[in-house]
């Protein structure tokens, strides 16, 4: 089961990582960047990501984290509002003000690190950070959408 507060995993990365003698930066890999990602059903997965970095002879390894904040929820919550519009009882303001329990939590941790020209990432999420982008990409979906409503008449 998922912890709903990945800190204390952060914390065992940065020992583990500096264990093996490797450098962290602070960084985040985007989805532009060739990339590989790592895909391990073992919770302590990273572990075999951090000592493959390693054996790869990577000097460092990119650490990036996101914690929700009470501003990325009211922004959220606006977005929502803005494409529901008239309706201000739609479930996805429900579930958007849901996520004020989570404000200061980590929600979502990468690793990364190079190698030959490529970036290998491992990811690892929680349940409501999960639910965050989800809710991030419907909205931004829903903005993409273009009513024409004018009378085709012409």
């Amino acid at each position: 089961m998922q912890p709903e507060n990945l800190i204390s995993l952060k914390d065992d990365m940065i020992a583990f990582v500096a264990g093996h003698g490797l450098r962290r930066m602070t960084a985040y890999v985007s989805d532009d960047v060739p990339s590989v990602l790592f895909e391990e059903d073992n919770p302590d997965g990273w572990k075999d990501f951090v000592e493959l970095a390693k054996a790869s002879g990577a000097p460092f390894l990119t650490m990036s984290e996101v914690v929700l904040e009470k501003s990325d929820i009211a922004l959220l919550i606006e977005r929502i509002r803005d494409q529901v519009y008239p309706d201000d009882e739609a479930p996805e303001i429900d579930d958007a003000e849901r996520l004020v329990r989570h404000v200061g939590k980590i929600g979502y941790l990468q690793l990364g690190f190079a190698h030959q020209g490529v970036m290998f990432l491992f990811e690892v999420a929680t349940e409501w950070y999960d639910s965050f982008q989800d809710l991030l990409d419907t909205v931004s979906d829903l903005g993409g959408i273009v009513v024409d409503d004018r009378d085709n008449d012409e």
